[in-house]
């Protein structure tokens, strides 16, 4: 599996093309050697438990509450009990699943690991996204090449000021990782944005929009 991300403190490696959606899982790992933390609970998350080898999860994170981030709950809650975490703000996940909430600007620490939390609303209500050193975990907020699917106007927008005033504040070598598919950075997404910026769209506009053509 390929890592995508290190520094002194912690690796990150990327487990691509899980289920259905071909969503991706992150397994975020501490260098000396502490509890693994896990970014998204997919379909196919048994790929996830053999990459770590028997070592021990800290927690999962998840960013939103479709389903598709979801579907490999069970298969976790079976192999750990590790606490599952969402954003505070995010809705329809059963009291059944025992999350813990979190809230904007929370940190939480795992395996010597500080994660921030980053409400970025619009693709769901209460969808986070996670920074970690040079890296932020986006879920379905931010791609390479534009925004997360909307459905509404009113819900794009809300996502693009998400990303904008959140995610665009961060510095520009940051590392985007989404929940389907490749990253980007921060500079290069930040200049994709303005060119969609310069042009004029329906109030309405929403769906499956690209900085570059939309």
């Amino acid at each position: 599996m390929p890592e995508v991300y290190a520094d002194d403190r912690f690796t990150v490696e990327a487990l691509p093309d899980l289920g259905r959606f071909a969503n991706v899982s992150y397994i975020v790992r501490p260098a000396d050697g502490g509890p693994a933390t896990v970014i998204d609970v997919p379909e196919g998350f048994e790929a996830v438990l053999e990459a770590l080898a028997g070592r021990e999860i800290g927690a999962v994170i998840v960013t939103h509450y479709h389903r598709d981030h979801w579907d490999g709950f069970d298969v976790f809650r079976g192999a750990s009990g590790a606490p599952a975490y969402a954003g505070a703000e995010e809705i329809e996940i059963a009291e059944s699943r025992q999350v813990r909430r979190l809230a904007d600007g929370e940190r939480v620490e795992i395996g010597g690991v500080g994660i921030e939390v980053i409400h970025t609303p619009g693709h769901t209500p209460g969808s986070i996204c996670l920074r970690a050193g040079g890296v932020v975990f986006t879920g379905d907020t931010l791609f390479p090449g534009g925004p997360g699917a909307s459905r509404s106007g009113e819900a794009l927008q809300q996502e693009i000021q998400s990303i904008t005033e959140r995610l665009y504040a961060l510095p520009d070598e940051t590392l985007v990782l989404p929940g389907h598919g490749g990253g980007t950075t921060v500079a290069d997404s930040r200049a994709e944005y303005a060119a969609f910026a310069a042009r004029e769209h329906a109030e309405d506009l929403h769906g499956d929009v690209l900085w570059a053509s939309s």
